[in-house]
């Protein structure tokens, strides 16, 4: 019989500010991770810094912010008003202690509940703020959020502003690294939203003249759009837009009090259905709204009087209203978009018909489709989709909260051995299984088509529910996990074939990774050393010493379960898959895919050459 556990006044505890942060920090900067993800917790602690600054510029102080990152190390400093002197310690220490809560000082800001640098702060190993204003300075330094030492006021000729550095906690962020080209995207958006605003990076400028048309064209190739970008503006609202001739899918860019809301809200529902009603009444014809939307690439930014958002990252605006005097988001949005775009279409005649030949294009497509696509909606639903092909998790199985979509995660393995070893492995909760069954075709230069014609492809893209738009993105990482060798190296390239052909924007927003497994295993009695590369082999029968046991994986089947689950858990590696800027989506799948070039045999030979050299060395 069991016993009953005694509950008295000894189990009731208070938790401080920076022990309830340390404890569940996920409930103030997101999931943790380590860095392979845009949205790990160690980028939203630089973000919840650099909001602070953004605020500051906003409200007409300070032009410029310089970032350096140096191993673990961050500093971020404005030219701003500075932290006024008496509350430098308490504006990073003490919760609900800002600045925010009074509108008169910040209208429209990124931070308003007096949260966020308390965070970096409780969640780093080192934090140092410096506050300089009116010829005076105040510096204050922190361990895992405890005062260590507070400077006495000093007299200073330094420029005014708040310098903050920190270094996050290793033992939270496990075996972090900042990815710059993560931090470059955060810093690009920040320079969009706010042109005249400079942002130095590691001694690199960055700055916008014209706020989102430029961040259309920075990640857009011009071949590609349809018709020079739309670029709407208005007090509290901005716009730009146009088409793709190659894109499927819809594609945003979102926006709020300078914000990334990458996963919208009702600020994007409301854009999305503006389009469509402007479109509609210029044409004067009810054409389907997904033909109008299809291959849209846009961005919106809108400014709300003490935004609600959905969580504490900020992700999704819930906010129905704009604030003070103005009408509902929904309402302002219509409205705006209702005009302007009107009013431009009828001053670009040549643009109003390319968007019209878009959407009849689009409109003959979707019908030539709608009989392939029911048939293999049908051939979906007898596969068995959630028990044949894709071992779901918990968080779409109805067992678990739905706000958990973004540590979501699916494998997309090839095999019964490999994704048996994920399947046992995995953690159930947040991570899924996609079992390919032999190497996916190769889709290049197809139509949409053979998405639905093609049983694995449009498993695939059932079990991702992206068939329409990115918005019910069913897991927030898409990872390929393959054998490390020339057969997993193809099937690698055949899947993101896949998606650059027909979702891009997958990519583009930072949802596919590869799966690093470790390729040699080196252990004595004593130790055990998995070892992702000849150099980490190397060190690791130095370490043992001797002659210490050295396996070679050749395949995720020959991995354990018991193994395995180290390595898609706490010490999981993920590679993110990144777009070159310098080449287009079209020009990377000709020089990848397409025939064979003396460009493309020399970089074949020279890469296969590396692989000889480690296969080789290893057979020694």
């Amino acid at each position: 019989m069991s016993q009953t556990v005694q509950y008295t006044e000894d189990n009731i505890r208070s938790l401080d500010w920076k022990e309830h942060i340390r404890m569940r920090p996920g409930m103030y900067i997101g999931k943790l991770g380590d860095g392979s993800s845009a949205d790990d917790g160690i980028y939203i602690l630089i973000k919840e810094v650099l909001d602070n600054c953004i605020d500051e510029f906003v409200m007409g102080a300070g032009k410029t912010i310089e970032i350096s990152i140096q191993g673990e190390k961050v500093t971020v400093r404005d030219y701003g008003r500075g932290i006024p002197l008496g509350k430098v310690v308490d504006v990073v220490s003490k919760m609900n202690t800002g600045g925010k809560y009074d509108t008169r000082a910040f209208k429209k800001s990124v931070g308003l509940n007096g949260v966020g640098t308390k965070a970096v702060n409780a969640l780093s190993t080192y934090f140092r703020v410096e506050s300089n204003r009116d010829g005076q300075s105040r510096a204050a330094e922190f361990e895992k959020g405890n005062l260590t030492n507070e400077e006495a006021l000093e007299e200073t000729s330094r420029r005014r502003g708040t310098k903050v550095t920190f270094v996050p906690d290793e033992t939270i962020f496990r075996k972090y690294k900042f990815r710059l080209e993560y931090v470059e995207r955060m810093v690009r958006n920040y320079v969009y939203l706010n042109p005249g605003l400079s942002i130095i990076l590691n001694g690199e400028k960055y700055y916008s003249e014209n706020g989102l048309k430029d961040l259309l064209q920075d990640n857009t190739n011009e071949e590609d759009m349809l018709y020079p970008i739309i670029h709407l503006r208005g007090n509290d609202i901005e716009v730009a837009m146009t088409h793709s001739r190659t894109q499927y899918s819809e594609e945003y860019h979102s926006f709020v009090n300078g914000q990334n809301t990458t996963q919208g809200g009702t600020h994007l529902a409301a854009f999305r259905e503006a389009v469509v009603k402007t479109i509609r009444d210029f044409y004067g014809k009810n054409f389907d709204a997904s033909d109008i939307r299809k291959s849209i690439i846009a961005a919106i930014s809108i400014k709300v009087m003490e935004p609600v958002f959905e969580s504490q990252t900020k992700t999704k605006l819930g906010s129905t209203d704009m604030g003070g005097e103005l009408p509902t988001v929904r309402t302002y949005i219509n409205d705006f978009i209702g005009t302007q775009l009107d009013n431009y279409l009828h001053k670009n005649p040549e643009t109003a018909e390319k968007i019209q030949r878009k959407i009849l294009q689009a409109e003959k497509e979707r019908k030539e489709l709608s009989g392939i696509r029911k048939l293999a909606r049908e051939r979906a639903k007898k596969a068995s989709l959630h028990n044949k092909k894709l071992r779901d998790c918990r968080v779409h199985l109805g067992d678990m909260k739905k706000d958990r979509r973004l540590e979501t995660t699916l494998f997309i393995t090839e095999g019964d051995s490999a994704s048996g070893s994920i399947t046992k492995s995995r953690d159930v909760n947040t991570q899924a299984v996609f079992s390919l069954r032999g190497k996916p075709l190769n889709s290049y230069g197809m139509s949409k088509k053979i998405v639905y014609e093609n049983e694995e492809f449009n498993l695939l893209q059932a079990a991702l529910n992206i068939e329409e738009s990115l918005e019910d993105l069913r897991y927030n990482n898409i990872v390929i996990a393959t054998d490390a060798d020339v057969d997993g190296m193809h099937i690698r390239l055949l899947l993101i074939t896949f998606f650059l052909q027909f979702f891009p924007e997958l990519i583009k927003e930072g949802h596919l990774y590869i799966l690093q497994t470790p390729l040699f295993r080196v252990r004595n009695k004593k130790e055990t050393i998995y070892c992702y590369s000849e150099e980490e082999r190397k060190a690791a029968i130095r370490k043992l010493k001797g002659k210490p046991e050295i396996t070679r994986f050749k395949g995720l089947g020959e991995i354990s379960p018991d193994e395995f689950k180290h390595f898609i858990g706490d010490d999981i590696r993920l590679d993110p898959v990144m777009l070159d800027k310098a080449m287009s989506i079209e020009s990377l799948l000709e020089f990848y895919m397409g025939k064979n070039t003396p460009d493309r045999q020399k970089f074949i030979i020279e890469n296969l050459k590396v692989e000889l050299d480690v296969i080789e060395e290893d057979n020694e």
